[in-house]
């Protein structure tokens, strides 16, 4: 695993002043991080008023890399309080960046949230908890995260994963690989092309694990879209003892190879990671929770991008395991009330 340095978009101290200010008027004005309608329509149209350096900012991925580190947020440890034992206990812990986080996902697209997990909410809190510590989760702590696709299960997962740090005493990586960077022969890239096993979902979705729909649907691991190979991956929740001998030996390349390109990324706090989710998998390596309020923290906004033709038309045809993922329009009917 390479500790090269990911791609770094600095973000001007007047940027940071305008997101703060507006995440502090949405705050005071709701007097909660936990998403509502109005809430989300307030951001939208807060959104629409934002200057052209922060979009540049937030410009698609544009590297073969599939990532970039925004840089330049400010996250005071002191004030923060401590880090939460597990997201259910999180509720309004780390507020201002919630919103702050809900503001640039939506400056880059869509943001989404899922009926099934964390209660709806739109920004995730990613903590280490009890009794949770060898899941394939985010909750995990003891045992090495697994490079895979966000909500890989789900033809309506995100085009982009923003992961936001709040704290990280101990400098615990998250890991990234781009399928870009590999070099895979075009037999494999054939072969993993073809819809043999399905993905299924993972623990963090209690509500699909008894889904008594049909068939698991199988689904291809990689997809030549117009801009090169997009992957959909989570080998923790694929199923190969059900593929045939030639499928099974391509998979496993495909894992070597992203292991070989695959980079270690720290973050500091106040620093966003941003994931192409089509190209990236990411994952966590192991860490000790000490549960003592000073444990990693970071925040987790997924995003749509209007448009996006990255996946194969068929995942419209597949049921999702029944889980339903939110997505956040804006309404120029309803006023955001600070802005009128």
């Amino acid at each position: 695993m390479s500790t090269a340095a990911a791609p770094v978009r600095q973000l001007a101290p007047h940027t940071v002043g305008e997101l703060r200010t507006a995440a502090e008027r949405i705050l005071e004005e709701f007097g909660t991080s936990a998403t509502s309608p109005a809430l989300l329509e307030c951001v939208a149209k807060t959104v629409s008023g934002f200057g052209d350096a922060l979009r540049h900012d937030c410009r698609p991925v544009d590297t073969a890399d599939g990532l970039f580190v925004l840089r330049g947020l400010d996250v005071d440890d002191a004030s923060i309080g401590a880090t939460p034992d597990s997201w259910a206990r999180a509720g309004d812990s780390g507020a201002l960046y919630d919103i702050t986080l809900l503001l640039l996902a939506s400056v880059m697209g869509n943001p989404i949230a899922w009926e099934g997990q964390q209660d709806g909410r739109f920004v995730h809190n990613i903590v280490p908890s009890p009794g949770h510590e060898s899941e394939q989760t985010g909750a995990s702590s003891s045992v090495l995260l697994s490079p895979h696709t966000e909500d890989a299960f789900h033809p309506g997962r995100a085009h982009l994963l923003m992961l936001g740090c709040m704290r990280n005493h101990d400098n615990i990586a998250t890991t990234a690989a781009s399928i870009r960077r590999t070099a895979l022969s075009e037999a494999d890239v054939r072969t993993l092309s073809r819809p043999v096993v399905p993905i299924l979902p993972d623990a963090a979705y209690a509500d699909a694990q008894g889904y008594a729909d049909a068939e698991p649907p199988a689904v291809p691991a990689l997809f030549e879209a117009e801009d090169g190979t997009t992957l959909r991956f989570d080998p923790a929740y694929t199923p190969l003892d059900q593929a045939d001998d030639t499928y099974r030996e391509a998979y496993e390349r495909l894992e070597d190879g992203l292991a070989r390109v695959s980079v270690a990324v720290s973050l500091t706090p106040g620093e966003v990671l941003v994931v192409d989710n089509d190209i990236v998998v990411h994952g966590r390596v192991p860490f000790q929770a000490r549960y003592d309020g000073t444990d990693r923290w970071l925040k987790r906004a997924s995003v749509r991008v209007p448009g996006r033709r990255t996946r194969p038309a068929a995942e419209a045809e597949e049921h999702g395991y029944g889980q339903v993922a939110l997505e956040a329009h804006a309404s120029p009917n309803r006023p955001c009330h600070w802005r009128s």
